[in-house]
Parts: C-alpha cells; sequence; structure tokens
C-alpha cells in the first residue's frame, strides 16, 4: 500500500528521520513545514482515538492521556492525501493519580500553568499532516541515549510498533509553538477505515515546555531534574 505527500495524526514531537540500510537519527525536529491541499473523500475522526503521555524523573513516572476533540482525514482510492487533528489539553488525564486526589489536582494544574503546556493561552495542540513514505526493510529505528536511573525513557524502539508501514511528518503545534515531526507508524487503510498506530519521543523543550529542564541539572546525582524526553502513543481511527 502506497500513501503520497501529507498524512497525519497528532502528538508529537521527535522526528526520526531516516535512510535505507543505515540507522536513523532519533528525537529531532525541524521548522514548520507547508501542507498542501488535500484532495479525495473526508473520513472522520473515531472517538475513540487517543493520544497517550509518560512523563519521567529520577524519582518516578507519570502518564496519562489526552483526548482528541476533532479531526479529519482525507484520503483518494487507497492514499491518504491530508489530515488535520485536534487535542484537548485542559481534558488531560492522569492516570497513575487518583483523580480527585490532593496529588491528581496539584499534578493537573501544574501541568496546566505556564510552566508546562499554558493551557489558559493555549488550551488545545495540533496535528497537521506533512507528508508519508514507506517503512522499508532497510530502515532502522536507533535509540537515544539517555541518562541512566531507575526510570530511564522508554527507547525508541520499545515505543514503536512491531511492524511499521510509513514514517509519518506533520506540523505538531503546542503552546503556540509549531515544529514538524517524524515517526515511524503503523496504518491500514481497509473498508472505509483508516487506523494509525505510532510510538515515539518527544523533546519537551523544544516546545517551550522547559520547566526542570534535564540539561540545566547542575548535578543529575541528586535527581533534582525532569527528564526533557516525553513518550507518546498513538492510536488513531478515521471512518
Amino acid at each position: 500500500m502506497k500513501i503520497t505527500k501529507q498524512i497525519g495524526l497528532f502528538l508529537a514531537a521527535a522526528m526520526i528521520t531516516f535512510a535505507c540500510s543505515k540507522p536513523s537519527e532519533t528525537v529531532e525536529t525541524s521548522e514548520a513545514q507547508e501542507v498542501a491541499e488535500a484532495t479525495g473523500t473526508t473520513l472522520t475522526l473515531a472517538p475513540t482515538s487517543t493520544i497517550s503521555w509518560r512523563g519521567y524523573k529520577p524519582a518516578g513516572q507519570h502518564f496519562g492521556k489526552i483526548p482528541a476533540t476533532s479531526g479529519t482525514l482525507t484520503v483518494s482510492g487507497d492514499q491518504i492525501t491530508g489530515g488535520s487533528f485536534t487535542f484537548d489539553i485542559t481534558g488531560l488525564k492522569i492516570e497513575d493519580l487518583e483523580e480527585g486526589s490532593e496529588n491528581y489536582g496539584k499534578l493537573w494544574g501544574h501541568l496546566q500553568s505556564a510552566d508546562f503546556f499554558d493551557a489558559a493561552n493555549h488550551p488545545t495542540a495540533t496535528f497537521e499532516i506533512t507528508g508519508a513514505e514507506p517503512f522499508t526493510a532497510g530502515d532502522v529505528i536507533a535509540d537515544t541515549e539517555q541518562f541512566a536511573t531507575d526510570n530511564t525513557p522508554k527507547a525508541e524502539s520499545e515505543l514503536s510498533p512491531a511492524n511499521p508501514t510509513h514514517w509519518i511528518s506533520g506540523n505538531l503545534t503546542m503552546r503556540g509553538t509549531t515544529k514538524n515531526i517524524k515517526f515511524p507508524a503503523s496504518v491500514t487503510i481497509e473498508n472505509g477505515t483508516v487506523t494509525a498506530v505510532a510510538g515515539f519521543n518527544i523533546d519537551r523543550t523544544a516546545w517551550g515546555l522547559s520547566y526542570g529542564d534535564e540539561a540545566s541539572a547542575v548535578d543529575k546525582a541528586k535527581d533534582q531534574f525532569i527528564y526533557n524526553t516525553v513518550s507518546l502513543e498513538l492510536n488513531v481511527t478515521a471512518n
């Protein structure tokens, strides 16, 4: 199955470039790219579509989901020619803490604050597809070296679907900043339904989410930092 330029899912963002028969560079972002006009039949994002997130610090991890509020994919025959998705930052859920608890409220409020998403000014995140290329047998997902602790972030190869079919690229906008990201995904088009599954890491500081920036830690042995790496896992359906 061949999918042409302009495919989109949310997410993310950590660009993974590739080259046949040699490892790719990981956790790389680039400036926003032009989104061409899509042609074909428009499919609507299913309400079951989700993006899961996981953040890390040496002393522990937090994880949850961000709901999709709207989105479309445009299909021409067996090709996806465009797509755009919107996610509700204010609807962010934390799944490792009991909702309604004091700790849940403190973390949720901190994530919504200007230290992280600045949701008062930027309540949504968007992803617009800018391209798709086949994932070939010679492509390799290379892992980025991380500072080792009891909660070292998951590796890119661990997050990626078992059998990627494509490299997907798109403009991810969070906190008023837009960056283009590229990641491996497993995409299926069948009976008028498109499904896409992906998992990858982004560097949160590229979008201005710099609280506890790992790079500014004077002594990492004291564990006084938050990993810049955030893991994202997408499960998107449009029909």
